[in-house]
């Protein structure tokens, strides 16, 4: 059976395939590139192969009809995998911390809980950054995830196990969480698409660690798949009661939006510089989008872009009644962890902890007790400007990250280029990352397309639009990988 194929491609009614048989072949390729990739960390491949049965009963008995069956059950017999991160009844709900190993799930969060409930059989869960704090999935409970496309480069995180096992093939959809680019940067890395919806649409509890005050202003839960027009039916499912916020049944006319891209953040001293073949690339969707729509694309620029970093980190971390600290989190369920310690043991092999997560936690250290209003300010200014940009009709296009995937523990010197991801979450934007094809090390490349808050739709209709024009994902094994 064919594994790259989307929802429409894969409706188990109109398929001559049982429904078992399709997540018979998921199972399959999960085994054939798992050694690999290291993405899936628990399978439940027995349950999920009883679900399938009990769908291809419900096929047999329906007697209202196909589309009786498929009104109710848009994703009926659909594979899917779960970031750990989310709580997925009778799985492993750790997030990679040591002190959690051995705790499991009771309850499905909100959106797994809405896919189930659309008929999608879950296959298993995937790693993550330890805490989910890092863009490198990594940790020493599952040890570390590889990137499909290149097994010496990383898939991102914290997302990272979803974006690795989707990218190559191994599951239809998946869901991602996104607090600094954790849905985007996988997706990126491993040429899928993915989407940060905008904040309180689709519900974020059972998730671990929990977000605490205004940290729920900038946490997205979203879907993450390899096919642009699965984004639409996987986030009306997702948002479940709140779908009307969105205008998820707009028709979208391209000609009629505004365009405008922004090629860099203007040169901090923080982030590595935008490499040529993105600057590149990021012209050509410009230049696409003039000739296909006949519309102009508008270079802009915002100074306070510079100071991305320091508006995410001090964004992160204003003052709210019950935020916890992250190394209270890196020490539960006991005392807080002491990151100078954790980082003497790590120096010996004796830690817990990864050093990436050792390192965030020292620079939560040498934060400065009093917010700086000058930041405040900046962000303040950003958000004003950049909501009177895009307006209800406006879509800029913005670089995913500095480079391609960086080789594995390279993120470790660089570790704020996540910034070109996380200054979208403090602006409460939802964005939609596309991929653009590979360039020439073999690796996706790919770009941010982002709009105005609610305005979801036209970010997904645009990926609509360059998916067709660049071609979407590409197989890894085409490129000499799994």
């Amino acid at each position: 059976m064919n594994h790259n194929m989307s929802l429409r491609g894969l409706n188990v009614m109109s398929l001559q395939v049982s429904s078992v048989e399709v997540v018979q072949a998921y199972i399959d390729r999960i085994q054939e590139v798992n050694p690999f990739v290291n993405a899936v960390v628990k399978d439940r491949f027995a349950a999920a192969l009883q679900e399938a049965a009990q769908v291809d009963k419900l096929i047999e008995e329906e007697t209202g009809g196909e589309e009786v069956l498929e009104d109710r059950l848009p994703l009926l017999g659909v594979p899917l995998s779960v970031k750990e991160s989310y709580a997925l009844q009778g799985m492993p709900f750790t997030t990679g911390l040591v002190s959690r190993r051995g705790i499991v799930a009771t309850v499905d969060a909100p959106p797994v809980a809405l896919l189930k409930r659309a008929g999608a059989i879950p296959l298993g869960v995937t790693n993550t950054s330890e805490l989910c704090m890092w863009y490198e999935s990594h940790n020493h409970i599952y040890g570390i995830t590889n990137n499909p496309y290149d097994l010496e480069r990383i898939p991102g995180g914290s997302s990272g196990g979803e974006g690795s096992i989707l990218g190559a093939a191994g599951s239809v959809i998946g869901v991602g969480s996104d607090i600094g680019g954790s849905i985007r940067m996988p997706c990126f890395f491993n040429g899928i698409f993915g989407h940060k919806t905008t904040p309180g649409v689709v519900s974020c509890e059972n998730q671990y660690p929990p977000s605490s005050g205004r940290q729920e202003e900038y946490l997205s839960s979203g879907p993450m798949c390899r096919y642009a027009e699965d984004l639409l039916p996987m986030l009306k499912i997702m948002a479940g009661p709140r779908v009307d916020m969105l205008s998820l049944n707009t028709k979208v006319d391209l000609k009629k939006l505004r365009f405008f891209t922004i090629p860099h953040d203007g040169g901090s001293p923080l982030t590595t510089p935008v490499s040529k073949e993105l600057v590149d690339i990021q012209r050509k969707v410009a230049e696409r989008l003039e000739a296909d729509l006949g519309v102009k694309v508008q270079e802009v620029h915002f100074p306070e872009l510079r100071y991305s970093f320091q508006i995410w980190d001090t964004y992160m971390v204003l003052p709210d009644k019950e935020g916890k600290m992250f190394a209270e989190l890196m020490g539960e369920p006991g005392r807080p962890a002491w990151p100078l310690w954790e980082l003497l043991k790590w120096m010996i092999g004796r830690s817990d902890h990864t050093l990436a997560a050792i390192a965030v936690g020292l620079i939560e250290m040498t934060r400065m007790s009093k917010t700086p209003s000058s930041i405040i300010q900046m962000k303040e200014k950003l958000q004003k400007e950049v909501d009177e940009l895009l307006g209800a009709d406006g879509v800029f296009l913005y670089p995913s990250h500095p480079k391609v995937a960086p080789k594995h523990h390279h993120p470790l010197l660089r570790p704020f280029d996540f910034s070109y991801t996380g200054i979208i979450n403090m602006l409460g934007l939802p964005v939609t990352q596309c991929p653009l094809g590979v360039g020439e090390e073999g690796l996706p490349l790919g770009v941010q397309v982002v709009a105005g808050k609610l305005q979801d739709h036209l970010t997904l209709a645009v990926a609509l639009h360059l998916e067709k024009t660049f071609g979407g994902w590409k197989d890894p094994g085409a490129n000499g990988q799994s």
